[in-house]
């Protein structure tokens, strides 16, 4: 398949797209995108673009197309820090608006609640996890897509696990098992 896209078929770069594209938008999404489309369409642009440099198989394909992910999503965090970003007022976001019980539960549960908890975590923890559990990339292409050793990637992620065990799993009681 990466044979007949690097010779501009169709089909081909079609079933890339659809193979990659999701895990690539979840990513961006995950790593707090503003526009996770918009940043998925430019990585595929980028990708089509090299493909005619990139060697290897399937499963080094994806770590090529993560790494150009991961870079594409840094740059847009940089840009977004340097310049900084309006707000647009909605009648939802006013301060004097009270939400409902049942608005109020949605909100802690979910997606909304994972992301606080990855938001937690350093930023090379939280981008290890992502990629990892969202992106679905081994230790190794992980380890590729930072370049950083396998075992550096180990422990990003052993100490991720621990900071969000630690943070999920707290005792219902804070001190210590009740006396009978």
């Amino acid at each position: 398949m990466l044979d007949a896209a690097r010779t501009g078929a169709g089909w081909a770069c079609t079933r890339l797209w659809n193979d990659h594209a999701g895990a690539v938008a979840a990513f961006a999404r995950a790593r707090g995108s503003r526009e996770p489309d918009d940043l998925t369409s430019e990585v595929f642009l980028a990708v089509f673009d090299r493909l005619a440099e990139f060697r290897g198989d399937e499963r080094a394909f994806r770590s090529f197309v993560f790494s150009i992910a991961y870079r594409r999503l840094v740059d847009e965090l940089r840009k977004r820090e340097r310049r900084g970003e309006p707000e647009e007022w909605t009648p939802e976001s006013a301060p004097r608006r009270a939400s409902s019980a049942e608005d109020e539960a949605g909100a802690r549960l979910g997606d909304a609640a994972a992301l606080a908890l990855l938001d937690e975590l350093s930023s090379d923890q939280r981008d290890v996890m992502v990629l990892r559990v969202v992106a679905d990339l081994t230790i190794e292409q992980v380890a590729e897509v930072f370049g950083k050793r396998v075992g550096a990637v180990k422990a990003l992620q052993r100490r991720a696990l621990q900071a969000l065990r630690k943070k999920c799993c707290r005792p219902p009681y804070p001190s210590g098992p009740l006396e009978r």
